[in-house]
């Protein structure tokens, strides 16, 4: 159904996020590597305001009120409280009031996923890449929306799409 399937997408979101997301130190936060980008924490403050405003969009409307965090860990925690609170909006929701599903994730779910891939590459130009991994063979599961994923990981040294340069 589109709901089952909009909410695995939740859950990828979800899954993808909290491998770009923990572990960063303390610096990373504000690294800003040009005057016109988004720090990193001004990013993540970016996805808890992407989430409520999909949230408010499964009540049928379109409430957009940024919250800029002041730290990193508060801006995670509300990403993935509102992350949350719109999953458990889909799977209890009313249909009939709801924006279509298709519009809520080309709007804030598509965004957000450009996001989380923003902080994965900040996180190379900062000297802290993410371990690659075989998303395919993700234990991804509709419902585990929070920082408690899978330890079962598919990562890899290197990366699949470039040959390793030879010595």
């Amino acid at each position: 159904t589109k709901r089952a399937y909009f909410r695995h997408t939740l859950a990828t979101l979800a899954y993808r996020a909290e491998k770009v997301l923990r572990d960063a130190p303390d610096d990373f936060a504000n690294l800003r590597i040009s005057p016109a980008s988004r720090t990193p924490l001004e990013i993540v403050s970016h996805l808890g305001d992407l989430m409520a405003w999909a949230t408010s969009q499964t009540e049928g409307e379109s409430r957009w009120q940024p919250q800029p965090a002041q730290s990193w860990d508060e801006a995670v925690d509300r990403f993935f409280s509102e992350l949350a609170k719109l999953d458990d909006a889909v799977a209890a929701g009313d249909f009939a009031r709801m924006r279509p599903l298709e519009v809520i994730f080309q709007g804030p779910v598509a965004d957000a996923l450009t996001h989380v891939g923003q902080v994965g590459m900040l996180r190379g130009v900062a000297g802290l890449p993410v371990r690659a991994e075989s998303y395919a063979r993700a234990r991804i599961q509709a419902g585990r929306i929070g920082r408690e994923q899978s330890d079962e990981r598919s990562e890899f040294d290197g990366d699949a799409s470039w040959p390793t340069p030879s010595r």
